[in-house]
């Protein structure tokens, strides 16, 4: 494979991961709520914090692939449910499909999906069953990957999630991820989906985009890992927020080359 088509497609197998842990759920809430590890949960504060300003108290919110669920513990006076493809105790609905969930029609103020689409098998069916659920004005509010430059690199060297550049994300019948296994990974899925927004918005009348922007760079190399985990240097609140100041002055400058998440709000017409 060349170096150029490398930085194209690039899909590991789950054991050439270079991490540990991956997909311990238990471990990672565990992780949050008694370790010391202040860089997650800093990192994790930030993933979700930003939300507040969409979201209010007496609205019925739900998130879809809730993991470890941090949303709840972290936006504790917001009424969100939480679901996801298992059967852990914190979870409020088990095995759920994000791509059939089987939930009423328009029931629903807002969801929450984070870092959970780039694992879809197909995204398109995601946004369509997320629209169906959502009352209309409601809003689907996203964390996601973003495949910059470094965001590939790191992804090749440690191997533990893939890209895809080529996938046909708007094609309800096109496979990006293995169906069969929730933690098949296309980091590429947010970036094909909103780098082009007309184009969104063109397959998906449903969803206006209202907001999208990138973030996250050295706060998540140095979390030590959410759900696969890796050495990290312990630091306070104070140099964690240099950090912070310093990704967003890089990222600000060359975000398809620093940039390893972004933010993404929809609201449904």
């Amino acid at each position: 494979m060349s170096k150029i088509s490398k930085l194209q497609r690039f899909r590991p197998l789950h054991s050439q991961n270079r991490m540990s842990h991956e997909g311990d759920l238990i471990s990672a809430r565990r992780d949050f709520l008694n370790s010391s590890n202040k860089n997650l949960k800093y990192l994790l504060h930030f993933r979700f914090n930003w939300m507040k300003i969409y979201l209010e108290t007496n609205q019925k919110g739900l998130e879809l692939g809730a993991g470890m669920g941090a949303s709840s513990l972290i936006l504790n006076d917001m009424s969100i449910e939480l679901s996801d493809l298992a059967e852990n105790d914190w979870l409020d609905h088990l095995n759920i499909d994000a791509l059939n969930t089987g939930f009423e029609s328009n029931s629903y103020d807002y969801v929450i999906a984070s870092n959970m689409i780039h694992h879809v098998a197909k995204p398109a069916l995601f946004f369509r069953e997320v629209a169906r659920i959502t009352k209309p004005g409601g809003l689907l509010l996203m964390n996601e990957a973003h495949t910059s430059l470094i965001s590939k690199l790191i992804l090749i060297l440690m191997r533990h999630e893939g890209f895809d550049d080529t996938a046909e994300v708007f094609d309800l019948d096109y496979i990006c991820n293995d169906p069969e296994d929730p933690w098949s990974a296309n980091c590429s899925i947010p970036r094909l989906l909103f780098d082009k927004p007309d184009e969104f918005e063109l397959n998906f009348p449903d969803w206006e985009i209202v907001h999208d922007s990138k973030h996250e760079l050295f706060i998540f190399l140095n979390s030590g890992g959410v759900t696969a985990k890796f050495f990290y240097v312990p630091l306070n609140n104070f140099f964690l927020r240099i950090v912070e100041k310093i990704d967003s002055t890089l990222i600000r400058l060359v975000p398809n080359v620093f940039a390893l998440g972004r933010r993404t709000v929809l609201r449904k017409r």
